[in-house]
């Protein structure tokens, strides 16, 4: 009898092809037999407006200093009714509108409530780039999820956006956050904020700041000499840099949070006092129903877990006897604990998970 290879792999094609089919019945009358159909972006429209005040600062009792505090607040502020920001004149106000995305369903509720007369509440309007955006969102989720199937090109072409994507949205995250205004901020003040950020912290020592900018600036032209055809070596010096700086800080910071934090931790009393009981428990006054027994439970577990673990890695004994069974109960620590880190690991991308179906359901198919 002969078992042909090709029946289990028609039956799946024909199952994915039938869920296909029906899926798209399912989208085509979710999205036009249905009144609010599917897949809309709107966005929330604030107007932002700022004029630049100064603040002038204390030197003293009943003194007043010369140096002066330039800052770009809301008109309304009432600093400036008060007195205590005095707008610059001549400076002209800047005014900018401010998008952010809003839910379908809570976009209904605010266009209606603003028809209904309601002024308090933002303007919202449809917008043809997150709507755009969505679908897109929505075609490389399921782009990914059809991996589940087999690996095919539709989810070869959702990885690389993926990882194109996240790239280029961390360089220009690091450009905004960092290269403007730690950068450009120091290097040209007034062009960043007439150009780029109105909202640039005015420096007490710019002079200080332009000199102490001009060293990562090199560093950085040196960096990018790695790309040149010839003297990649130069960019050896900047990266030699930045590994050792940031070895010794996180060195210090390692130590602190790390080592002297756990160290810490564990020595802490094995009977614990309970908050209210402990700042008046004397030796004469002190009675057992002012212990705390899950508090003096946990000491003893945390003292017990340290003493097991490090002996189970102190090999200058032959784990034998006392040594091998207090190395036995370390061996349960370190289950627990790395069962408990596997757990956290696989609920936050049960999370992610459920994120990216919510966002099917809710954004995409606008259902629920």
């Amino acid at each position: 009898m002969s078992v042909t290879m090709n029946t289990p792999t028609s039956g799946n094609r024909l199952l994915w092809i039938s869920l296909m089919v029906f899926g798209m019945v399912g989208l085509s009358l979710n999205a036009f037999a249905r009144k609010d159909g599917m897949a809309h972006g709107y966005v929330e429209v604030k107007e932002v407006e700022r004029v630049q005040v100064t603040v002038v600062q204390s030197a003293g009792a009943g003194a007043a200093s010369a140096d002066a505090e330039l800052k770009w607040v809301a008109p309304t502020d009432p600093k400036i009714a008060s007195g205590e920001y005095t707008r610059v004149a001549g400076v002209a106000p800047r005014a900018w509108t401010v998008e952010s995305l809003v839910p379908a369903k809570e976009a209904a509720m605010m266009m209606t409530a603003r028809d209904a007369g309601d002024l308090t509440v933002e303007r919202v309007e449809p917008s043809a780039i997150n709507t755009f955006g969505i679908w897109i969102a929505a075609f490389l989720t399921l782009g990914i999820f059809s991996f589940l199937y087999r690996d095919n090109p539709w989810y070869k072409v959702a990885e690389s956006v993926l990882i194109g994507v996240s790239a280029a949205y961390w360089m220009i995250n690091a450009f905004w956050s960092t290269l403007v205004p730690n950068l450009f901020g120091a290097l040209a003040p007034t062009l960043v904020r007439a150009v780029a950020s109105p909202d640039l912290p005015v420096s007490s020592s710019p002079n200080s700041d332009f000199w102490l900018a001009v060293v990562p600036l090199i560093l950085g032209f040196m960096l990018l000499w790695r790309l040149a055809p010839k003297g990649g070596w130069i960019s050896i010096w900047p990266i030699a840099f930045i590994i050792g700086t940031t070895a010794g800080l996180k060195l210090v910071s390692g130590i602190e949070a790390d080592l002297m934090a756990q160290a810490v931790a564990t020595m802490q009393p094995l009977v614990v006092l309970n908050p209210a009981d402990s700042a008046t428990a004397t030796a004469s006054s002190f009675s057992f129903s002012a212990i705390s027994f899950w508090g003096s439970i946990g000491s003893v577990v945390s003292v017990v877990g340290v003493l097991s673990v490090l002996t189970y890695f102190f090999f200058s004994l032959e784990h034998k006897g006392a040594v091998g069974k207090t190395a036995r109960v370390g061996v349960w620590f370190l289950m627990i604990t790395f069962g408990s880190a596997f757990g956290l690991t696989v609920m936050g991308r049960i999370t992610l998970l459920a994120q990216r179906f919510e966002f099917l359901f809710t954004d995409w198919l606008n259902i629920g």
